[in-house]
């Protein structure tokens, strides 16, 4: 019998096939919990972690993001969704890619590298694990 894969494990692999990846995460939109995650640095702690995961949320589902989301869809007629699906974002030393998993519109998948990644191979390896990834989604 194989072993169960957990989501834990697959953002490990994204992590180790990555070259300058940092640490790798699927977050929970609604709650903002982690349900998986994998790094290899010694100071992303618990709480550093949890606090990306919020800050991500904030990016994502944040109440200024609903704000705009509800004055476009009353402009436009339509009914209120979430619009924003992809997010590169860039800091003084790090990329972070972060992806919705179309088929579990509320989880994210969050990749940080240093910035010596090349970007391709960042969303690659992002956009290769959600099949994986969908089946271990509440």
């Amino acid at each position: 019998m194989e072993p169960k894969v957990s989501i834990n494990d697959i953002c490990k692999e994204i992590v180790e096939n990555v070259d300058a990846a940092l640490g790798c995460a699927v977050v929970d939109l609604n709650s903002g919990l982690l349900l998986g995650v994998s790094h290899n640095v010694p100071y992303f702690t618990q709480s550093y972690l949890d606090a990306v995961a919020a800050a991500a949320v904030d990016m994502f589902r944040g109440r200024t993001i609903g704000a705009v989301e509800d004055m476009i869809s009353n402009m436009r007629g339509t009914t209120k969704k979430h619009m924003i699906k992809e997010v590169q974002m860039t800091t003084e030393n790090t990329l972070h890619f972060m992806i919705v998993i179309p088929e579990k519109p509320d989880m994210l998948v969050v990749l940080i590298t240093s910035k010596k990644v090349n970007l391709g191979m960042g969303w690659s390896q992002v956009r290769q694990s959600i099949p994986k990834i969908v089946p271990l989604c509440p």
